[in-house]
C-alpha cells in the first residue's frame, strides 16, 4: 500500500550539508511566474541556495594511485562513464559534496550529477553549441531528488526525470550517457588504467568524511516525497528500470556472487540485465541491435569488465560495447535504467516490480 510519507526530523546544520537542490531561477518554489511542469508543493527548498553547494567546473582527474585519492576505503562507491574514449570514475566521497561535475573530454561536453539523498548517478551529453553549457546545484529538491540549472538560460531540470521540468526549455529531455557504478575495489581491479575525479576540486572539504551521519543505512528521510512503498528497506540499493507505466527494479545485493545475464521482454522490447553481487555491478541493456537482430547473451565469468558473450561469437563488456567478435565497437542501446535507493525509485515510479522478492 502507498501511502504519504512521513520525513525525519533532522538537525539545522545536517539539512543545510544534505540539500541536494537550490534556486535556479528563484529560491521559492512556487515564485512569481514559475511554470513548473512538477508540483509546486512537492518542490522544496533545500536551504543552501543556488550554488550553495558548489559544483565542480574545472576537475581534474588523475590515475587510480594518485595520492589525492588515498582516503577512498575498497567500498566505497564510484560510477563512471566511457566518452570519447576516455573512461572516468567519480568517487561517491567527492560527489557528496559537490553533486555536480561539468566536464568535457576533447570537445565534447557533458555534465555529471549525483544526489546523496536518493542514491543516484545520472550524466547527460550537454550541447556544445550552448554558450555557457553548465549546469550547477539549484538549492531545490523534488521528492528529495536533486535539481539542477544550466547556466545558459536559468532553466531547472530533475535529475530522475532526466529532463527540463521549470524554465525556458521546459519539457526538454536529456541526452543520457550510461553510468555503471560499482565498488572502489572492484573499479581499480576492472579499469585499472582508467582516469579519476580527484580532489583537487577547488575547495576545501573532508572527503573522507560522510556528511550525513546514519542516513545511508537508517530508514528515516530528511525531507519528504509524496509517496512510500514499503516493501523494501527505504535506503537499499536497487538498478531500477522504467518505460512508459512499466517498472521494475533488481535489488543489487540479490544478484548471486558471479556475473549472471537475464534475458527478459520489459515494455514489449528484448532488454538483457547484467549483474554480479560479488563485485557489486549492474547494467541494463536493450538486446535488440539496430539492425533488427536480437541477441541471445550468455554470462562470462571472471573476466571483468568483459560480463557476456552472445551466439554470434561476440562478447561485450559492462559499458555494452562489443570489445571483440564480427560486431566489435558496436554498442547496445541504453534502457532507462539506473541505480537509486528504493525509496526514491518506488516516489518517481508507481506500481514498480520487484525481481529477487
Amino acid at each position: 500500500m502507498r501511502k504519504p510519507i512521513r520525513a525525519a526530523v533532522a538537525a539545522f546544520a545536517v539539512l543545510l550539508l544534505a540539500s541536494c537542490g537550490g534556486s535556479g531561477v528563484s529560491s521559492t518554489p512556487d515564485g512569481t511566474g514559475a511554470n513548473w511542469s512538477i508540483p509546486n508543493d512537492e518542490v522544496q527548498d533545500g536551504g543552501p541556495g543556488q550554488d550553495g553547494i558548489p559544483s565542480i567546473d574545472l576537475p581534474v582527474f588523475g590515475s587510480i594511485d594518485d595520492p589525492s585519492l588515498d582516503f577512498l576505503r575498497e567500498d566505497d562507491y564510484v560510477a563512471a562513464v566511457s566518452v570519447g574514449g576516455e573512461i572516468l570514475a567519480f568517487p561517491h566521497p567527492i560527489l557528496n559534496y559537490h553533486e555536480v561535475v561539468n566536464a568535457r573530454v576533447v570537445f565534447d561536453d557533458f555534465v555529471f550529477s549525483y544526489c546523496p539523498l536518493t542514491g543516484t548517478a545520472i550524466a547527460w551529453d550537454v550541447d556544445n553549441s550552448i554558450l555557457k553549457p553548465e549546469f550547477g546545484v539549484s538549492g531545490l529538491l523534488y521528492n528529495s531528488n536533486l535539481i539542477l540549472y544550466d547556466r545558459s538560460t536559468g532553466s531547472h531540470w530533475s535529475q530522475m526525470l532526466q529532463k527540463s521540468v521549470r524554465g525556458s526549455r521546459v519539457g526538454e529531455v536529456a541526452e543520457r550517457i550510461q553510468v555503471i557504478e560499482t565498488t572502489w575495489a572492484t573499479w581499480k581491479a576492472m579499469y585499472p588504467d582508467s582516469k579519476v575525479l580527484t580532489t583537487d576540486t577547488g575547495h576545501e572539504r573532508d572527503y573522507f568524511a560522510y556528511p550525513y551521519g546514519n542516513y545511508r543505512w537508517n530508514d528515516t528521510l530528511i525531507f519528504p516525497v509524496s509517496n512510500e512503498d514499503n516493501r523494501l528497506h527505504p535506503k537499499k540499493r536497487v538498478i531500477g528500470m522504467q518505460s512508459g507505466n512499466a517498472s521494475k527494479i533488481f535489488q543489487l545485493e540479490e544478484f548471486p556472487p558471479n556475473v549472471v545475464t537475464l534475458q527478459q521482454q520489459f515494455d514489449g522490447k528484448p532488454v538483457v540485465i547484467i549483474g554480479n553481487g560479488a563485485a557489486n555491478i549492474s547494467a541494463i541493456y536493450s538486446r535488440q541491435l539496430a539492425d533488427g537482430t536480437i541477441l541471445d547473451f550468455q554470462p562470462v565469468q571472471d573476466q571483468l569488465p568483459i560480463v557476456m558473450t552472445d551466439s554470434e561469437g561476440n562478447t561485450w563488456d559492462i559499458f555494452g560495447n562489443a570489445v571483440s567478435g564480427p560486431r566489435v565497437g558496436e554498442q547496445l542501446a541504453m534502457t532507462r535504467s539506473f541505480t537509486a535507493l528504493w525509496f526514491a525509485w518506488a516516489t518517481f515510479f508507481d506500481n514498480t516490480e520487484i525481481h529477487f522478492n
